[in-house]
């Protein structure tokens, strides 16, 4: 029996111990399975140079800003405080559309094209807000911005005498600044309404390519149909006199931007060359692109190769298993 019973003993030990390797065995096999599967998922996924990455770009400082998802795809120096030229008419008229209720007409007063630039208004000439806000963007028209800003922030009757415009010129100009801070942009204030030089040193308004990519966006959602006259390289544009007035576009590129929804430009001394546009990236994805200090014709070299690249980077960046640096 004692026999018997030593051998049961090591019959279930050996048992026992099978069963423990055959576990053994299929953990391991398990854990290098696993291990293999992290090693081809490491293998398939492809690592490619960013399309920004190369870019040689003329400006001081851009943005590609996707307007959905209100996010950068791409920044170079993009929270610099720089002057922004007539990219200033951008929260002009904003801020016009949001003061003015129509139906209003705006008459223009002969004080209002004192500004530097003649973009062809009339003393007393009147227009519907919405067309002189599409024609002050197109042409960068001084006058207009002049005119929008006199009437915005006159309204209310808040201000009245010998030097009511003035007034409501000043008023206007701190509705502005008002208005930046409520919108968030931290590097943006404005000295008057259009953007034009006070003097050698200082610029009309400051900002950054950041700033004014949002702005940007908030003009996209508060005035698209007046934005959208910015798309064109040419437009005819009937006051309430009757006149028409051929406005020519500021932007020498509105054609080689692909599904561009509008834009605004800006160039002065100190300001170099400035450009704003937003277009579709598809599927109803509205991509903002601003450049800040760059030259004359620079801008707009800029902004195409930041356009194409973005296309690009849209493309090739955001498919599965890629990773762009």
């Amino acid at each position: 029996m004692q026999n018997v019973l030593i051998v049961g003993l090591s019959f279930g030990v050996v048992v026992l111990l099978v069963v423990t390797a055959r576990a053994e065995h299929q953990r391991r096999k398990e854990v290098l399975l696993q291990k293999s599967t992290a090693l081809e998922s490491v293998v398939a996924t492809t690592t490619l140079p960013s399309p920004f990455s190369s870019l040689a770009l003329d400006a001081r400082a851009a943005i590609v800003w996707d307007v959905a998802l209100a996010r950068p795809l791409y920044s170079r120096n993009a929270d610099a405080q720089l002057p922004l030229a007539s990219l200033t008419k951008l929260m002009t008229v904003l801020l016009a559309h949001e003061r003015i209720s129509p139906p209003v007409t705006l008459t223009i007063a002969p004080s209002a094209l004192a500004p530097e630039g003649d973009n062809g208004l009339f003393p007393e000439e009147e227009w519907r807000l919405r067309d002189l806000i599409g024609y002050t963007l197109i042409v960068s028209s001084n006058d207009g911005a002049r005119a929008l800003a006199a009437a915005a922030g006159s309204v209310g009757g808040m201000v009245s005498g010998p030097s009511s415009e003035s007034k409501a010129l000043e008023t206007f100009v701190t509705a502005m600044n008002e208005r930046a801070i409520e919108l968030g942009l931290t590097q943006t204030y404005f000295l008057n309404e259009s953007g034009l030089d006070t003097s050698e040193a200082v610029s009309g308004g400051y900002g950054s390519a950041h700033d004014v990519a949002r702005l940007l966006a908030e003009a996209l959602h508060e005035i698209p149909a007046e934005l959208e006259m910015t798309r064109t390289k040419a437009l005819a544009v009937r006051s309430l006199s009757g006149v028409v007035h051929d406005a020519e576009n500021t932007n020498e590129v509105v054609n080689r931007i692909p599904a561009l929804i509008g834009g605004k430009t800006g160039y002065t001394d100190l300001a170099g060359g400035n450009l704003a546009i937003v277009f579709d990236a598809g599927f109803a994805r509205p991509i903002a692109v601003v450049v800040l200090g760059s030259t004359q014709a620079g801008r707009f070299s800029d902004v195409e190769r930041l356009v194409w690249a973005t296309l690009e980077y849209l493309k090739v960046c955001t498919a599965e298993q890629t990773i762009c640096i």
